[in-house]
């Protein structure tokens, strides 16, 4: 019994440092070093191979490519929205925030996990996929994890399109002001 509980532990753990190894033991982006400029990330990540067009689907690549067509300003409301929780994942590329377990002082045993998929580009209501976890812990060992759609997951969404939207207009603006008059052409 005890051998095959040591070759279980042992295959997990070989397995788990091949993962690690494989990744370069890079487990993510550090949201605190990638630039807040959506212009700058596309760009690096042009730079780096990391992205492609609908144009070059049917023509072979030398390395991986990734992308994600995510807003930038639903992209920057939600970081904006979830601003106070720690984050797990915010991979721009593959569409996904991803905050760690938050709980205020006020509530011990019970914490909060909140996950955002951008789903389309454009600011709709249907552009994000929120997902609300509640963990509630009698011990540290027993824990009860659950999915919620009440009312907070409603609010995220409403709060995040709303400042989405805002965003949008603001974009729209400067590029409105950046255009050259018709009339200054020769």
């Amino acid at each position: 019994m005890i051998s095959k509980l040591f070759k279980l532990q042992f295959l997990i753990f070989f397995s788990i440092s091949l993962l690690v190894s494989g990744c370069g033991g890079k487990w993510g982006a550090d949201a605190r070093k990638v630039s807040p400029d959506p212009k700058e990330r596309v760009k690096k990540n042009l730079e780096e191979g990391k992205g492609f067009r609908i144009s070059d689907m049917g023509k072979k690549s030398s390395g991986t490519t990734y992308e994600f067509a995510s807003s930038n300003e639903l992209w920057r409301a939600s970081l904006d929205v979830i601003d106070f929780m720690p984050l797990t994942t915010a991979n721009y590329n593959g569409g996904i925030i991803v905050t760690d377990w938050y709980s205020e002082d006020q509530q011990e045993g019970e914490s909060i996990k909140i996950s955002i998929r951008f789903l389309t580009n454009e600011v709709r209501s249907d552009a994000l996929l929120v997902k609300v976890f509640y963990k509630k812990c009698k011990s540290v060992l027993d824990c009860e994890i659950t999915e919620t759609d009440g009312k907070i997951k409603q609010e995220l969404t409403k709060s995040i399109l709303k400042q989405a939207a805002i965003y949008k207009k603001q974009s729209n603006k400067k590029n409105i002001q950046k255009r050259p008059d018709p009339k200054d052409r020769k």
